[in-house]
């Protein structure tokens, strides 16, 4: 999408120091070559002292009116260094992607948090088990109106995974619901869900026993079981109906203080929509630190044992798209699946991994730290070709350091910078982080869900868990001289 900004004029005070900071930058560029006659050393980094970045960052706030970081026209980006030490970089055209030499930037960038609402929804229980009628929106979007009808006033507009407390069903088409902002409001009933276990599941659907509705335009109600009867009126279509008896033809229904009868092939039993929804998961995690000695030898070991015991192996992001299919309807995964996740990758076990892994006809989940990333490191073209090849590629922080052992600003960077820097490599979203050295409590795991992370990996014996632990999955960490038997130990619990 192309997006259009209005630029704003500057003054004759801005332009002159901007020329002031390109005069000072050409300036210091001619010193550092002057002299070097014909044996220039290969270019690099370019180091500037603390005074000479305070100097060129209060030129560019003077020269953009504001607190600016790009100094005008050199390509030269200014930024804080983790420890709050003012740092540059260097950048070789507009949009490069950082090297894997590149610091973390003192600002989180902009992310795509759209799934956000959706993702918390994910990892929410049933609204049942509280005994709420909370509905879920399961459509792209549902509109909330001032009426029962489809011309009335927008009141609202929800997305798909807000979440509404239905008051009552208006009809079959209609409910009317509160907002979390306890606004209240219609919208048609079919593009909202209750979020139900199976052991709800009974429960919820005899609370709407015996309630029909009309299915077609009208319904005639008439004296008799007998369509040449005395007509006593008519229901309209969507209206609910609760038959005082009925059989395969004709239902008896109180009708205006008396009562009348109608024909049932114009009935439909009522339901709303329930969507049962898996909250107990028994899916093996079994991951590999590639640094570890003896780990690449392991890793077709592994893969022979998995398929050898008929197991299936899968990825996070293969369990991802199963729990965004699950707000739509009731799937489950394969009770012989197991999750292999690998660690640890670096531009200089990657391709072996890779090999391994293709040979073998399998795909994994490849962590990767964003510091690997660069034209010296892991190159774009690496992480893409990953891709091609069916690897799931996700995020393993940035500097792979223990995230609990950070400060609330050092974690947030940490994970939102290697989100995007992975994301711009692989040019698809990432939903999964895997924490550095299996780091991670509640803090680091709301960080994760701020940073619009959908699951998350730490270390954890376990092959069980919940849907509110999904940002905190266990997983079993396999040792490179693990025996066959320790393996299967794992997976079968």
């Amino acid at each position: 999408m192309v997006r259009y900004h209005t630029v704003p004029r500057r003054s004759a005070a801005s332009v002159t120091a901007r020329s002031l900071v390109v005069f000072l930058l050409i300036a210091s560029f001619g010193i550092l070559f002057a002299g070097c006659g014909a044996q220039i050393p290969p270019e690099k980094d370019f180091s500037f002292t603390a005074q000479d970045v305070a100097r060129f960052r209060e030129l560019a706030r003077q020269a953009q009116g504001g607190s600016g970081s790009q100094v005008a026209g050199s390509g030269v980006y200014l930024e804080n260094s983790p420890d709050g030490a003012p740092a540059a970089r260097v950048l070789t055209g507009s949009g490069a992607l950082p090297t894997a030499n590149t610091a973390l930037s003192g600002e989180a960038p902009v992310l795509d948090l759209s799934l956000a609402k959706t993702y918390d929804a994910i990892r929410s229980g049933p609204a049942a088990a509280a005994g709420q009628d909370v509905y879920q929106v399961t459509n792209e979007f549902v509109n909330v109106r001032s009426a029962p009808n489809i011309t009335a006033v927008q009141v609202a507009r929800l997305t798909q995974g807000n979440a509404v407390t239905v008051l009552s069903f208006v009809d079959a088409a209609w409910a009317k619901v509160r907002l979390p902002d306890s606004r209240e409001g219609y919208v048609s009933q079919r593009y909202i869900s209750k979020i139900v276990s199976e052991d709800q599941l009974a429960k919820e659907k005899s609370v709407f026993k015996g309630k029909y509705f009309v299915n077609f335009g009208f319904v005639n109600v008439r004296k008799a079981a007998d369509s040449e009867s005395e007509l006593m009126g008519t229901i309209p279509g969507q209206a609910f109906v609760t038959p005082l008896s009925n059989d395969t033809n004709w239902a008896r229904i109180p009708f205006q203080g008396k009562e009348g009868y109608v024909a049932m092939k114009y009935l439909s039993p009522f339901l709303p929509n329930l969507l049962v929804r898996q909250y107990t998961f028994t899916l093996p995690v079994l991951q590999l630190k590639m640094s570890q000695e003896g780990a690449m030898a392991a890793l077709p070991r592994t893969i022979a044992l998995l398929k050898k015991n008929g197991y299936s192996i899968t990825t996070l992001r293969d369990f991802g798209n199963l729990l965004l299919k699950q707000q739509q309807q009731d799937v489950r995964i394969d009770p012989k699946t197991v999750v292999l996740a690998l660690s640890d990758i670096t531009a200089g076990n990657v391709k072996e991994i890779s090999d391994t892994l293709i040979s073998s006809s399998v795909s994994a989940t490849l962590f990767i730290a964003s510091k690997e990333l660069g034209m010296d490191s892991m190159t774009q073209k690496t992480v893409m070709t990953l891709i091609a090849n069916g690897l799931d590629i996700e995020s393993g922080g940035h500097t792979g350091e223990d995230l609990r052992s950070q400060t609330n600003a050092q974690v947030d960077l940490e994970l939102r910078q290697s989100r995007k820097l992975l994301e711009d490599y692989a040019g698809r979203s990432v939903m999964v982080i895997g924490y550095p050295q299996g780091g991670v409590n509640d803090r680091v795991m709301k960080a994760a869900a701020d940073a619009g992370y959908l699951l998350g990996i730490g270390i954890a014996p376990d092959r069980t868990f919940q849907r509110d632990q999904l940002l905190r999955l266990p997983s079993f960490l396999v040792s490179p001289k693990a025996t066959d038997q320790e393996v299967l130990a794992m997976i079968k619990g």
